[in-house]
């Protein structure tokens, strides 16, 4: 077992050398007389992105995944598209592998795939995620408010007990902390969903100097796409409310940027598969119910994420630190990241991006 352990991880350290280095695709006629289209790509760490680059490396050239993986990649190199742009927070550039969380792919790749395909102008993907977010708290859209005061009051005097028992802990009289007031309370709420909008806005007037291939052809907002719920899913308050707060959400983000109809695909909650029980179930039926909104129909979808589960590397992970080898071919990561499997978050992506062209032919 541990020299087959060895001849796996050298074996996938070859390809990452290998691969390191993306190459240009082959010119793309893209149609510059046109607006270029910007999509925006939401949430939390599942739309950041977990499926390790390690496990890709292996994947694109092992016998029975090489065939799902092919387009990705020529002549040994990763393609990276002209066509397609993307920015995500600090990092920027032409598509290609790498723009999840450090080092992993996300849902982006085939999203960007999936559009840029049928797209003739530019495409701009812009990237505003952040791991272990809420949508009742960090997220918040503004037309949500704040919660009832019954409740910012009884998360004040959690915070503060807290703050109180380190405080017992801490030598230094220096280093104790003050108490947390309600206004610090309430900057929480909505943090998240103001700095989205700012990386957006920014972005969006410094395109020259972060994509000097852009030809000043101006830009269309073509679509939203939200991929969330682990946080909300463990919090009753915040499950409850969630139909609520993606209504608004949708609602904000299209008065925001100005686009009163804009496409909106939401990514519903999909790990473990589809037996979803108990509070999974709970905020997977609350996703869904907002497509059902009269004023959604025709612009929103849900996207079922369920479908994708990797249910063979759900298998090997029972027993995975007794076969990490194994494991290492097919997994990269736990449950909640749909196990960073890279064929999970492909077959998202372009779920996602399919969608939303589905959506953008009805507006």
């Amino acid at each position: 077992m541990k020299q087959t352990f060895a001849v796996t991880i050298c074996l996938i350290s070859l390809l990452a050398t290998r691969f390191s280095a993306a190459s240009e695709a082959d010119p793309s006629k893209v149609d510059v007389t046109k607006k270029m289209k910007v999509f925006i790509l939401a949430g939390q760490s599942n739309m950041e992105g977990k499926a390790k680059m390690e496990l890709l490396n292996y994947q694109i050239t092992a016998p029975e995944t090489k065939d799902f993986f092919k387009h990705l990649h020529k002549d040994g190199k990763y393609i990276e598209r002209n066509d397609v742009w993307i920015n995500f927070l600090d990092r920027k550039g032409k598509l290609t592998v790498g723009f999840g969380s450090p080092g992993c792919i996300g849902p982006e790749l085939e999203f960007g795939n999936a559009v840029g395909d049928a797209i003739d102008e530019q495409v701009l993907l812009i990237k505003t995620a952040w791991g272990g977010r809420s949508l009742g708290r960090d997220f918040r859209p503004p037309s949500s408010g704040f919660p009832a005061d019954e409740y910012l009051k009884k998360k004040l005097d959690e915070a503060n007990a807290n703050i109180h028992k380190q405080n017992e802990k801490e030598k230094d009289e220096k280093r104790k902390k003050p108490d947390t007031t309600l206004e610090e309370m309430k900057a929480l709420y909505g943090k998240n969903y103001r700095e989205m909008m700012e990386n957006i806005d920014s972005v969006l007037k410094d395109l020259p100097a972060r994509f000097p291939d852009y030809k000043n052809q101006g830009y269309e907002i073509a679509g939203f796409v939200w991929f969330h719920g682990w946080n909300d899913m463990i919090s009753p308050e915040f499950a409850a409310e969630y139909t609520t707060n993606l209504a608004n959400l949708i609602r904000d983000v299209r008065k925001d940027l100005k686009v009163p109809n804009m496409p909106v695909v939401v990514g519903q909650m999909g790990q473990d598969g589809v037996n979803a029980t108990g509070n999974m179930k709970i905020l997977k039926d609350a996703q869904e119910a907002v497509e059902k909104i009269p004023e959604f129909a025709g612009n929103v979808k849900v996207v079922k994420t369920d479908v994708f589960w990797d249910t063979k590397a759900a298998e090997v992970f029972k027993g995975w630190r007794e076969h990490q080898d194994e494991w290492k071919k097919v997994g990269s990561d736990f449950g909640y990241h749909y196990l960073g499997s890279a064929i999970t978050y492909c077959k998202i992506g372009r779920e996602m991006g399919d969608a939303m062209l589905e959506l953008m032919k009805k507006n």
